[in-house]
């Protein structure tokens, strides 16, 4: 499995650097200002670098949801019982989730995969790839193995392929399981040499007391375990979750299959993280939605060099920026082909060569 990982990660292919100039050229001759459109204009250029293709439409859209309960839930650090995992995942194909309200009003579909939920059961439209029921308790153990790890980065990469397959154009990452803002903190910590006080936020809204001791356990579990933040594979292992490494799966699935992939809010981000210390090209196919309002958002964001498009105080998890993004992106597309140029508007456009020559103005100095 190990050999297996090591070849998707060589296969991520390097941004289309002639399809990115070719789109910024198109930007250029549109009837405006020099980036008056500002992130509309950047992603379709990122677009055109992820697939080699000047226009890409984004008309079939999917978000992953990978589910999985977490052992570390037993410490008393989830202000929600560990059943709500799997009553939320049922009521993901039931259309009553905020995802999938989103998802159907934006045209989005839903991958909805059982990873590790701790219960057994059968569900329509819930994919059964359990792993095992909930990882360990990363304040006793190890939260799993290292082979589970890998099986989990798997099935995110085979979610990503599976959708290429079937002709989606534009995934999204999300995830559902109780005690996961915890598994997340905990692997940003290790990843980024940080304290739990500054990568903890309250997640779903615990009292002081719980904060406190969420703070102390992963404080502990990183000093007693070491994971190797130059491995994420490691630090999954010991204090992740099978969500997060299943999320981590399916960034690196998607940059192989050149494939546009969005990233949600805290959960998924960390699990971005993940991937881009795995391979530095995934971040070349990410998308990140909206700024989460979780502390450690910002961290997961400053390291991989991204930034979000919507800020809108959202922390639901689940995927739920997923579907709006998607629709942020078809706008991008839809400005690129059919906006006018300025030939084709009748305008002269030699007014803008001071203006197109100032870096500054354009906000890239």
């Amino acid at each position: 499995m190990e050999r297996s990982l090591q070849a998707y990660l060589s296969a991520i292919p390097a941004p289309d650097r002639a399809a990115m100039d070719a789109a910024l050229v198109r930007q250029e001759s549109l009837a405006k200002p020099p980036h008056s459109l500002g992130k509309l204009e950047d992603i379709s250029v990122k677009l055109a670098g992820m697939t080699g293709r000047l226009y890409n439409p984004v008309d079939r859209r999917r978000v992953l949801i990978f589910a999985s309960d977490n052992g570390i839930v037993a410490e008393g650090v989830a202000s929600c019982p560990q059943s709500v995992t799997l009553s939320q995942t049922i009521n993901f194909t039931r259309g009553l989730t905020g995802v999938a309200v989103l998802a159907k009003h934006f045209h989005s579909e839903l991958d909805v995969m059982d990873v590790g939920i701790n219960a057994d059961f059968h569900q329509s439209g819930v994919r059964d790839v359990k792993i095992a029921h909930g990882t360990k308790n990363f304040a006793v153990e190890h939260a799993m193995t290292r082979e589970q790890a890998l099986r989990a980065f798997q099935i995110g990469i085979d979610a990503a392929q599976r959708a290429k397959d079937e002709g989606v154009q534009i995934i999204g990452v999300g995830e559902m399981g109780i005690g996961n803002t915890s598994t997340s903190s905990a692997v940003l910590s290790a990843l980024l040499g940080l304290p739990a006080e500054q990568t903890v936020s309250r997640g779903a809204g615990i009292n002081d007391a719980a904060y406190a001791r969420k703070i102390a356990l992963i404080d502990e579990a990183i000093a007693r375990w070491q994971p190797d933040p130059a491995d994420p594979i490691d630090v999954l292992a010991k204090v992740g979750g099978f969500d997060l490494a299943a999320m981590c799966g399916a960034y690196i699935g998607a940059a192989c299959a050149r494939m546009p992939v969005v990233i949600d809010g805290f959960i998924s981000a960390v699990a971005a993280l993940c991937a881009c210390r795995l391979s530095p090209l995934a971040a070349e196919y990410m998308i990140p939605s909206h700024a989460s309002a979780e502390r450690g958002y910002r961290l997961a964001m400053d390291a991989m060099g991204l930034e979000p498009m919507l800020l809108m105080n959202m922390r639901l998890g689940e995927g739920s920026g997923c579907p709006i993004a998607f629709e942020l992106v078809a706008a991008s597309q839809s400005v690129l082909r059919d906006m006018a140029t300025f030939a084709e508007a009748a305008i002269d456009d030699g007014y803008l060569a001071e203006i197109r020559g100032n870096r500054t103005f354009l906000g890239e100095a």
